[in-house]
């Protein structure tokens, strides 16, 4: 790939998070494998294989070699000499580029070429793999202080292979290397957090002569659909308590980015017990069968509000339980005494970082009117003076846009808004570059009613708009059909608080944004998501209650 400096950025001038398609007849919307919720994509199934010439084989399903790197199916390294590969069996494809039988290609977002591909799985594999997990699920539930132990020295590997996770993430995703590399060891913090947590058996007295105490079960097989703007950190969040509590998964990471998870896998797979935790990939309707499949006792997923639901439909069928994490459209409140250059720097990574494809990020920013040309220009600084670049040049702070279904819908909606009358203070364009880059954009004079503003854009524009009043802003902030965050920003904590907590979503945050703690929940309201993430409990939503009524005396 390129290794070109990052580039500074002159002055103005649906959802494919998942992978899945959304309305198919497939049941499941395209959103997870691509389109606007193109974040997750779609799932193949094998269980995790290393990638050829890496530490484990992805062919052979063979455990780590010692010494090797990891290198998940290779088309093309930037970095390094070819390898020989080994051979492998027919696998399936997924994610957004080429397919031929069996395989799929993946896509460097930087140069908008396919580098390599993966296995494009089709959905009767799924069968073996959740009948793996089934039996799997007997042994991994019956010993805590094991479970505990694999799952600490799973972090331990996580960290040992960080660097070659870290570039493989970049060079599918895009984001710069710095970010990558967090991404890894945020993986491995999950396992370690969750590693340390147990349920608590509950005794209750209410009078009666008998002892009855609430203890906790695990679910069995569990499936996750994961998209591809935090691939690692987004599957952890899911299998770290998932496999704490006892349960083993199936993991489908997004078409768009199946490679660091696949080798993900790989490492995982010395440490763990045969069947745990599953990797599957591929393109629909392997997503829609899994979230279907008899066999699967919770579906967790993260995308958007209408695969969402197709998910939430496909479990129905087997009652299986969901948790639905659907993305989020966060304001950014600013009070009147906000000293615009203390937040400004916060204000603009907590909307542009990851190139803004986060889905607690900053999408629609509030100020007060006599302060609106200030923050515009702030912002509109650093948009113009970031470096963007691909993710593997050194000094790149903003990568491309992940893929091009995402690309074509960040400038549709900036076109939009530019058409009805917005102005760009900076970017409001495509680069003209390979690959995916989107301008780092600050737009002004937004009509409320506009996409821009109404829904989740999840790229690198951010939409400013006056207020006249403080509950003019908070009607605003709240009056779209998103309750994923917020956050308010000023000088007076207390009256901060008192607006934040006006807020309709799951989390609001002061003079900062997007921060949480490993031990803190994360959920959103209305149509953000189902369910809670993160902390005690989601380790508890991993599990289900199961009541011993004992006599205290023998009749």
């Amino acid at each position: 790939m390129p290794t070109s400096a990052p580039v500074p950025l002159p002055g103005p001038r649906p959802d494919s998070r998942t992978g899945l398609p959304p309305g198919s007849g497939s049941g499941v919307d395209p959103g997870l494998d691509a389109g606007p919720d193109s974040r997750t994509g779609p799932v193949s199934g094998s269980r995790s294989e290393p990638v050829p010439g890496s530490q484990l084989d992805p062919v052979s399903g063979s455990r780590p070699v010692p010494g090797s790197r990891l290198d998940p199916v290779s088309v093309s390294r930037p970095d390094s000499r070819p390898g020989p590969r080994p051979a492998r069996r027919a696998a399936p494809p997924v994610g957004g580029g080429r397919r031929r039988e069996g395989r799929f290609g993946v896509v460097d977002p930087a140069t908008g070429e396919v580098f390599a591909e993966a296995p494009d799985q089709g959905p009767d594999a799924l069968d073996g793999v959740v009948e793996e997990a089934r039996r799997a699920w007997y042994g991994w539930r019956a010993d805590p202080a094991a479970r505990t132990a694999a799952l600490l020295a799973s972090a331990d590997a996580v960290e040992a292979a960080g660097d070659d996770l870290a570039r493989l993430l970049t060079r599918e995703q895009g984001k710069p290397l710095a970010e990558s590399a967090a991404e890894v060891a945020r993986t491995a913090a999950r396992l370690r957090y969750f590693a340390g947590l147990a349920p608590r058996t509950r005794r209750i007295d209410d009078g009666r002569p008998v002892d009855s105490e609430v203890r906790w079960r695990s679910l069995g097989p569990v499936a996750a659909i994961v998209p591809w703007n935090f691939p690692l950190q987004l599957a952890a969040a899911k299998f770290a308590p998932a496999l704490a509590a006892g349960n083993t998964m199936v993991l489908k990471p997004s078409p768009f980015t199946p490679l660091a998870t696949r080798a993900l896998g790989a490492v995982l797979a010395a440490a763990l017990p045969e069947g745990v935790l599953t990797v599957v990939t591929g393109h629909e309707p392997l997503g829609a069968r899994l979230a279907s499949h008899p066999g699967i006792r919770h579906v967790t997923f993260t995308g958007s509000v209408p695969t969402g639901r197709a998910v939430a439909r496909a479990a129905a069928d087997s009652l299986a339980r969901v948790t639905l994490e659907l993305g989020g459209n966060d304001a950014a409140v600013l009070l009147d005494d906000v000293e615009v250059d203390r937040i400004a720097d916060r204000l603009f990574w907590a909307a542009f970082r990851n190139c803004g494809q986060v889905c607690m990020a900053v999408k629609r920013v509030y100020v007060p009117a006599r302060l609106h040309a200030e923050v515009v220009e702030a912002l509109a600084q650093r948009a113009r003076s970031v470096a963007v670049g691909p993710g593997l040049a050194p000094g790149t702070r903003l990568g491309p846009v992940n893929n091009a279904a995402q690309l074509a819908r960040v400038e549709r909606v900036t076109e939009r808004a530019l058409a009805d009358g917005a102005r760009a203070a900076a970017g409001g364009r495509r680069l003209d570059r390979p690959g995916y880059f989107f301008a780092p954009t600050v737009l002004t004079g937004v009509p409320p009613g506009s996409p821009v503003v109404t829904e989740e854009q999840f790229g690198p524009v951010l939409p400013v708009l006056p207020y006249r009043s403080l509950d003019e802003a908070v009607a605003a902030a709240n009056g779209t059909g998103f309750g994923l965050g917020g956050s308010v920003w000023g000088t007076d904590l207390d009256r901060a608080g008192a607006v934040a907590e006006r807020l309709e979503c799951g989390t609001a945050w002061i003079n900062h944004h997007a921060e949480l703690s490993l031990a803190q929940p994360f959920a959103g309201v209305k149509e953000s998501g189902v369910g809670v993430a993160g902390g005690p409990w989601g380790f508890y939503g991993n599990l289900r209650p199961f009541v011993v009524h004992r006599p205290r005396e023998e009749p």
